[in-house]
This record gives C-alpha cells, structure tokens and sequence, in this order.
C-alpha cells in the first residue's frame, strides 16, 4: 500500500482504490473530517453520500460506521445520488456537513471523499488544512456508537430543483431532449422532474464507465453526439453530466459539443434578461474572456477566483451573486447552495430552450453578436507518469517563463493558479496542474481555432522538452 501523506485537492481527497484509498484510510480521513466539520459548522451530525462507483456503497457505509464511534450522529444514504444533493441535505437537515464518496470525473481505478460543510458547500482551504493535520496526528478511534440513520435524498432535493426552474415551460416545450448520465449517479434524475419529455442515455450504473472517464469532454461523448446529429427534430439539445452529476457540458442540435466556456455565457443571459435577475458574476481564473465582455455589457460586477469551486463558494456565501462558475463545468446559484448543480444547470438550460425555441448555439451567436467579442477555447490534458513532473514543470515556468510564445509576446504573467500568460492581441494560454490526478491542464483562448491550436502545440512541445532536460 502506498505511504505517500493524504493531500486534498481542488475537491476533496481522491486516490486509487486498493493503493491509498483503502478502509484504513477511509476510517482516518472520515473520522479526521468529522471531527474538524463537527468543531466548524453548527448544527448535528453528518450526512454520508456516495456515487456509483466501485465499492462506493460499501466504503459509505464503512465511513459511517467509523465516526458512528467518535458519538457523532449520522445519516447515510440509502441509495447513490449527485453531490449536490448530499450538499442540499446538510444544509436542509442542519447538520454539521456531509462526506461524499465520489471522485468525481477521475478515471474508474479512482475513489475519493468530498467534504462539504453545514451550509451546503464545498469547504474552504483553512478546513481541509486542519483535516489533513488531524489525518496526520491521529489514529481510527474505536468505541461504542450509534446506529447510523438511513435516508433517501433525492425526493428534497428534486423539489428543490423544480422550485428553482418553470418545469411547466420544458414540459410544453417542442424541442427534443436527451439526458446522458456517463452511468454516474445523476442517472435518471432528470426524467424524475421531466418525466417521459427527456430521453435517459447510459443511465445504468457501470463502475468502469464504459472504459473510459466519465468527464463530459467530446472523447467521451462521441455516440451521444452522433445520436443527437443524426434525429430529424427541428430543436434538439443534449446535457451531459460528470460522474458525480455536479459538473455539465451540453451537445447542440447538429451533435456539436457545446463546453462550459460556451454554456455559462448563455446562462449568465438567460438568468439576467429572460428572469431578471442581477448580481455579482464570479468566475475562475481559467474563464473565458467573454464573461468578463458580457458582465460588462450587461452592468454587472465581475470577480475572479482561483480554480476550486471552494472559492465561488466563499463569495457566494458574503455577496449578492448572480451566478458562479467554473471552466470545469461546475456552475452555483442564490436561492438555491453555494455549491456547482449540474442537474440545475441542465433545467436552466432547458428553460433558456423552451422559452425562445432556439438551439443552444444559436443562443450564444447572439450573445457574441450583443457583446460584439468572438474567441476559441481549447483544452488540452497532458497525462504524467510521475506527479512529480508536475512540480518540475511549474518551477520552470516559474523560473524560467518565456518572454514570447509562437510569433506573440507575453505581456502579462498570472501565477495565482498554475502560470497563466497574456499574449499580446486577443489571448491567453494557461499552464496548471491537475489537483486530483497526475495531468497537467492546458487552457487556451485566441480569436480563432488555428491560434489557439498552434499555441496549444507550442505549450505542448515546451512542456516534452521541460521534462526531458534536467532540472536547473
């Protein structure tokens, strides 16, 4: 088993199973996480959550019966469901916070555990800080503790949801629909609220996600895409969630993957024209440039935040915010937690649809059109053999950043997250390593499809020589 300290990541801390993520270290991480929740957030006890992947149920259930013994109540659910609505109990039942075993969008070899405090967020670094500390200094506590409750959290948070959205107005919709699940556990939520009106695609649970990640990135999403291209309707338009059903991606009428960067443009519209509602924008570092264009246009204030949900999180909790997210897909309202929804992503989305009766894409032309700003993003992902070349790569860009990438000079150096370079024109590229897995992230923005390839290469190629030349 491997020795290497228990570090949490941009979301939790996630490990592959039988190497590090074992019962032993469930029992330390899920007591550690307890105990710091149970001293931080007011309220009683923790709620435990788990998704479909392997061995999820039965680690739940472990975890549960381990801080069971510190004397602290807790509820366990009967049946895997997204992260959100785990977040969503412990905020409804006023408990101190939940645990949810999940990683997320990592491959199927991976589990993990997500903390999510009383007020129905993720935690901020201060507390996975004192978590990690406490897996460092203790030891599994043994004792006599009380039976865990059982509870089913879908029926809360799906009445949650459909007060969030008009449900009347998909309902009556003409366009087509499709739900696709990646056989995480948002499976079958949809058609919970929408009933027949959404089409379920891979809503069985299957802990190898079909051999591949169940991240919602065209790789993945070939046979949806193809699915949706090929129907006659007149108005299509797919959601996609991630395995854990907090993060979403979406596939226009003609089968074209529609990303983050594209959706949360037009549900920033959406939410301000169509619904009236204002607030503070947040986004993270790694956002596109028409965010800041369409806060802009539209009179609205603008903050930007590291990658981590946990930071959207941290502003929406202090400021009137209209909406927060991330290029990851992961994408909060008010009124509702200050926590990424996929599922209330994919309703709004839905809503946009039904009330014009425009395909998605359609929807952001225009918002282009409005602003008067039009870019390409890419993202790329490198796999590492060692996660330490993650650090190696860093600490030269670090030392050594480049004064001009491809025919562009560098005109502006962002180290808050990773090492993000601002080109002279239209543009940005972005360096930073994964928190979950060993990958480096590659994030580009320019005015067209063929610049942001060529400084995707030219990163991807600085990157190979980095690693094969000794470190300075």
């Amino acid at each position: 088993m491997s020795k290497s300290p228990i570090k949490f990541g941009t979301d939790g801390w996630r490990a592959v199973i039988a190497d590090q993520f074992t019962y032993a270290t469930v029992a330390r991480v899920a007591q550690a996480s307890a105990l710091v929740l149970q001293r931080t957030y007011p309220g009683e006890g923790i709620v435990i959550g788990y998704d479909h992947r392997f061995l999820a149920e039965e680690f739940a259930h472990h975890a549960a019966t381990c801080i069971s013994q510190l004397g602290i109540p807790v509820i366990v659910s009967s049946v895997a469901a997204p992260t959100p609505a785990f977040s969503w109990a412990a905020k409804q039942l006023g408990c101190h916070g939940a645990l949810v075993l999940t990683a997320s969008h990592n491959p199927p070899q991976y589990l993990g555990i997500k903390v999510k405090g009383g007020f129905g967020g993720s935690v901020g670094p201060e507390v996975t800080q004192q978590i990690e500390q406490a897996v460092q200094q203790g030891e599994v506590t043994p004792g006599q503790g009380r039976d865990p409750h059982h509870f089913d959290p879908w029926p809360a948070y799906l009445q949650q949801l459909a007060s969030q959205v008009d449900v009347r107005q998909i309902l009556i919709s003409k366009a087509t629909m499709w739900a696709d699940a990646m056989h995480g556990s948002a499976a079958g939520g949809m058609a919970m609220i929408l009933k027949k009106r959404i089409i379920g695609l891979r809503d069985n649970r299957d802990p190898l996600f079909g051999g591949m990640p169940p991240e919602p990135l065209p790789p993945q999403l070939a046979g949806t895409m193809a699915l949706i291209a090929a129907d006659p309707s007149p108005l299509k338009v797919g959601v996609v969630f991630d395995g854990d059903g907090d993060r979403i991606a979406a596939i226009d009428g003609t089968g074209t993957f529609l990303s983050p960067q594209i959706l949360i443009p037009i549900l920033i519209a959406h939410l301000h024209q169509r619904r009236g509602k204002t607030g503070e924008v947040v986004k993270t570092v790694s956002g596109t440039q028409l965010i800041d264009q369409l806060a802009q246009h539209f009179g609205l204030p603008l903050t930007e935040t590291p990658i981590g949900f946990k930071y959207i999180a941290e502003r929406m909790l202090t400021t009137d915010v209209l909406l927060g997210g991330e290029e990851s897909g992961g994408i909060g309202y008010p009124n509702h937690m200050p926590e990424r929804d996929a599922m209330l992503s994919a309703l709004f989305l839905l809503e946009a649809v039904a009330m014009t009766g425009k395909d998605l894409s359609q929807l952001y032309a225009e918002i282009q059109a409005e602003v008067g700003f039009r870019s390409v993003y890419l993202r790329r992902d490198l796999h590492l053999q060692d996660p330490q070349q993650q650090q190696q790569v860093l600490a030269r860009l670090r030392d050594h950043p480049p004064g001009q990438i491809v025919d562009r000079a560098v005109v502006g150096h962002d180290q808050r997250d990773g090492h993000k370079f601002w080109l002279q024109g239209q543009g940005w590229l972005m360096v930073r390593g994964s928190g979950t897995e060993p990958v480096l992230r590659l994030y580009c923005e320019a005015e067209d499809l063929d610049q942001v390839k060529a400084l995707l290469d030219w990163a991807e190629t600085w990157v190979g020589s980095s690693l094969s030349s000794p470190s300075r």
